[in-house]
């Protein structure tokens, strides 16, 4: 039997060297008309933008990532095995949805072709450049592009952080599985609240987190 404790808030050792990734909040993975709709990622919004806010005051970069694919899915691979057709370039699916737009600074990884952030685009090369040691991680799916990217994060060194109340699945239970997977040997999963007073957001920003984690904790 593996005993390896979950991984607990002191895989952070520089609290400064941090960024927030934002992993696919767009169209066609959060409105609720879309095809592939991710169930409660339409709830994340507000508490999304409220910590990435809260990112900016402190000088943390803010990271958004764009699943995106060419309108004759010759990148598509065997991804159309599993799903319909999405993001496409030239359509409004790929666009970040309205209540997240990027802000002036933050930066935006386009062209991610698969469900790892990582594979085949610029985002090492960006953290690296930023001096990054920290990844706090938000968005959809928690069962498919966050857990992929984590998982790749990891290997590559970085420090983890997952936000409970900031990820949502394709269903509660993959939900809980993905989280429950990620906190064993791959990063400290926590929420806003206990994130913004590691990550010294400031206690009006924790204020705000604690609401969002109180109804999250009502749903869970």
């Amino acid at each position: 039997m593996n005993d390896v404790p979950p991984v607990g808030a002191g895989i952070i050792v520089d609290p400064t060297r941090t960024a927030f990734l934002i992993i696919d909040m767009q169209n066609d993975f959060v409105l609720p008309e879309a095809q592939i709709s991710t169930p409660g990622a339409m709830d994340l919004i507000p508490t999304i933008a409220a910590f990435a806010d809260g990112c900016r005051k402190r000088g943390f970069p803010v990271v958004y990532t764009r699943e995106m694919h060419r309108p004759g899915l010759e990148d598509f691979g065997i991804e159309g095995c599993f799903e319909p057709p999405h993001c496409l370039e030239g359509t409004a699916g790929p666009d970040i949805v309205a209540g997240l737009e990027p802000q002036p600074g933050d930066f935006v990884i386009s062209g991610k072709r698969r469900y790892d952030a990582f594979l085949g685009t610029e985002l090492d090369l960006l953290l690296r450049g930023l001096k990054v040691e920290n990844l706090i991680f938000a968005g959809v799916c928690t069962d498919i592009c966050v857990v992929n990217s984590v998982m790749t994060a990891r290997n590559l060194d970085y420090r983890c952080y997952v936000l409970r109340d900031a990820v949502d699945a394709t269903s509660p239970a993959r939900q809980e599985a993905a989280l429950l997977c990620l906190s064993h040997v791959f990063a400290r999963v926590g929420d806003t609240a206990e994130a913004a007073e590691l990550f010294g957001l400031g206690p009006k920003h924790a204020a705000v987190s604690e609401e969002a984690s109180g109804r999250a904790g009502l749903l869970a």
